[in-house]
C-alpha cells in the first residue's frame, strides 16, 4: 500500500471517550490514519486548514458553531471537502440541512463499524453514503415543495404557541407577512391550521418536541 492509498481523516465530535474510540477502531484499517481531532467547530475549521484531512467525520451537535454551520464553512473555503456526518440525531430538517451545507454523507452512531468504514471510502472515492431508511426520507422530502429558511423560522414559532403578531414582532417583519408565509407552509404541507401545521413539522424534524 502506497502513501495515495491512505485516507486521512479528521474526527470533529465534543465527546473525547467517542473520538479516543473512534480512532482506535479506525486506525485498525491500514488505509485509515487519524491526522487531527477538534471538540468545537470553530477548531474543526483551524485544523482543517492545518492539515487538510481527506475525508471529515463531523457530529451534528457541537459547542459554539454547531456541525452543519462547520461543515459550510469548511466546504465554503475548499469545495473539494469531503464530510461525512456521524451523529445521533437522524431528523428530517438536520439530514437537508446537512446536504444542503455540503456533506456528502450521513450516519447514525448507532451504525455499525463495517458500515462506517464502508461509508468512508465511499465519500472518499467521491460518492455519497445514506442509509437505506435515510436515502428513501430524502427522495420523499425532495419531491415535495421545499420549506424556506424564514418558513422554518415562523414554524418554530408557530409550534411555540406565539400569535402572529408576536411572531411578526419578534422576526422584526409585517404581520401580513407572517399571514402570507403561514399559508404559504399550509399549503406546502397541506393542512388546514396551525394545529396540524405543528404536528407535520415535528413529523418532518423542523420542529422538536420540546421546541
Amino acid at each position: 500500500m502506497t502513501e495515495s492509498d491512505v485516507i486521512s481523516l479528521m474526527l470533529v465530535d465534543d465527546h473525547f471517550v467517542v473520538r479516543s474510540g473512534l480512532a482506535s477502531s479506525l486506525e485498525l484499517e491500514a488505509d485509515l490514519v487519524i491526522v487531527a481531532e477538534a471538540d468545537r467547530g470553530e477548531d474543526a475549521l483551524a485544523l482543517y486548514e492545518k492539515h487538510h484531512p481527506d475525508l471529515v467525520l463531523m457530529d451534528l451537535q457541537l459547542p459554539g458553531i454547531n456541525g452543519i454551520d462547520a461543515t459550510r464553512e469548511l466546504c465554503q473555503a475548499d469545495d473539494s471537502a469531503k464530510i461525512l456526518m456521524f451523529t445521533t440525531f437522524a431528523r428530517d430538517d438536520e439530514i437537508l440541512a446537512a446536504i444542503d451545507a455540503g456533506a456528502s454523507g450521513y450516519l447514525q452512531k448507532s451504525s455499525g463499524r463495517d458500515e462506517l468504514i464502508e461509508a468512508i471510502r465511499r465519500v472518499h472515492a467521491g460518492k455519497t453514503y445514506f442509509a437505506e431508511d435515510i436515502s428513501e426520507r430524502i427522495e420523499g422530502l425532495q419531491s415535495g415543495p421545499s420549506v424556506t429558511l424564514r418558513e422554518r423560522e415562523i414554524l418554530r414559532l408557530i409550534a411555540q404557541g406565539q400569535a402572529n403578531k408576536e411572531i411578526a414582532a419578534a422576526l422584526g417583519i409585517a404581520e401580513d407577512t407572517v399571514k402570507r408565509h403561514a399559508s404559504n407552509i399550509f399549503q406546502k404541507f397541506g393542512v388546514a391550521d396551525r394545529a396540524e401545521a405543528t404536528a407535520e413539522a415535528i413529523r418532518r424534524g423542523i420542529v422538536t418536541v420540546d421546541s
